[in-house]
Order: structure tokens, then C-alpha cells, then sequence
């Protein structure tokens, strides 16, 4: 793709006024790197099987030959004007909560800093490697959203070289679930959603159990006498 399409990619790199060599050269490599899932997997065609395999993610990757990965996170690229999919997120994580991607499209709020919510079973899959968990989530704002999540194997370098294990999760609005194969038989309005957070810092869940670190902005509340299932107490005054 870095050969074929240079000319529209150094007019798009160029248009963005990059200050370092460093970031032009990130940001070709990340258009690149769309442009080859673009040609490996066609809108349209890529749209309609998506659709018509219910966003079944390893189906539509034996269609097109492509990862479990490459499929979660070309389906959020399915925005189209007048040809729209299910609007999707998208986050990668490795076994220490890193986040390596993240695509929000405008759907989930994801924190600029930190790792994600403990309670996001994205974090289980590692103990349940190459199965498709699903979860609804709830974030402290009411919002709702239904996700999948499942490990996937990193390149390793050679024979005898360390992988890398990392895990994806895809998700959606609530409201969008039922068109999810993953959702069947699921009443996503009723059924009970997993309290998560953004990120511990940002999250004023006062009765949460996973709980790391205090929210800054809020007064601690010590109480030598008791302990709480939450590691902090905090008050909002």
C-alpha cells in the first residue's frame, strides 16, 4: 500500500502539517495500514456481509480471509454517509490492562490516560483464551452498551521468541445490540448491565470492590473502626 498509493498518501500526510518526521512517518504508516484493509475488505461488500452475517466476527474473517482483529476493528469504519453499519468502538489491551488501540467513533468515551475498568470482562478473556465473552456495561452516566471480547495472538519473532498475548473487545450502544448474532435471545433494555468505570481515577462509583486508586477531585473518608468492600471511601463535598 506504501508503494502503490504514495502520491495520496503523502498529499493526505502533508495536508496535516506534522511537526517531527516522526509523527508524518506514524501517520503514513497508519494510513497504509487502512488503505490495505480497505482493499481486503471492500465497503460494500464488506458492509453487506457484515449485515447479512449478523456481525458475526469470525464468520465475516473466513469470508475475507482476515483476523479476528482485523475484522473488529475494520468494522468500525462503517460510517459511510448513507451507507452507515452499526456504529462500533473498538480497544485492544494486553494482560496488564496497556491499551495499544482504541477507537471510539464517537460512541464510547474512552479516558485519555489510564488502563480500563477491571470489571470490563475484556480483562477474563486472558483466562479464557479464544472464547468470545459478552457483556452489557453501564457507565456512571447511565449509558449502556453491549460489547464482545476475545484474545488475540500477537507475531512473534522467530522459534523459541516471546508472543504477544493481547485481548480486543467490540462493542455498541445498547440500542444497536440487536443487530449483533452475539445478542440473540437477549432482551438488552432488561437484562442487568456491569457497572464499570472509564478509568479508576475518573470513576466516583463509591461501593466498588475493584476500586485501585481514589477519585483526585474527591475527600477521603478514613474509618479505622470498619472495613468496607471497597478499599476507599470518599465523600462529595
Amino acid at each position: 500500500s506504501l508503494i502503490e498509493l504514495q502520491g495520496a498518501l503523502d498529499q493526505t500526510v502533508n495536508a496535516a502539517r506534522f511537526t517531527s518526521d516522526g509523527g508524518r512517518r506514524l501517520s503514513r504508516a497508519a494510513l497504509a495500514n487502512y488503505a490495505a484493509a480497505a482493499i481486503m475488505m471492500p465497503y460494500e461488500a464488506f458492509l453487506n456481509a457484515a449485515k447479512s452475517l449478523k456481525y458475526d466476527v469470525e464468520a465475516i474473517g473466513r469470508r475475507f480471509g482476515a483476523s479476528f482483529e482485523q475484522v473488529a476493528h475494520r468494522l468500525t469504519t462503517m460510517q459511510r454517509p448513507g451507507a452507515e453499519g452499526v456504529a462500533f468502538f473498538f480497544v485492544r489491551v494486553d494482560a496488564a490492562g496497556n491499551m495499544s488501540k482504541r477507537y471510539s467513533g464517537d460512541v464510547f468515551p474512552f479516558a485519555r490516560f489510564g488502563g480500563s475498568c477491571p470489571l470490563w470482562n475484556i480483562h477474563e478473556t486472558f483466562r479464557l483464551p479464544r472464547r468470545i465473552l459478552t457483556q452489557i456495561i453501564a457507565l456512571p452516566d447511565g449509558a449502556r452498551y453491549f460489547s464482545i471480547a476475545r484474545t488475540v495472538q500477537g507475531g512473534a519473532g522467530g522459534f523459541n521468541a516471546p508472543s504477544a498475548e493481547r485481548a480486543v473487545a467490540l462493542g455498541c450502544r445498547i440500542e444497536d445490540a440487536g443487530a449483533l448474532i452475539y445478542a440473540q435471545g437477549l432482551d438488552p433494555e432488561r437484562a442487568a448491565a456491569t457497572p464499570i468505570g472509564l478509568t479508576c481515577r475518573l470513576c466516583e462509583r463509591i461501593d466498588c470492590a475493584a476500586r485501585a486508586y481514589p477519585p483526585p477531585k474527591r475527600r477521603l473518608v478514613i474509618d479505622e473502626q470498619s472495613r468496607l468492600a471497597a478499599p476507599f471511601s470518599f465523600a462529595f463535598d
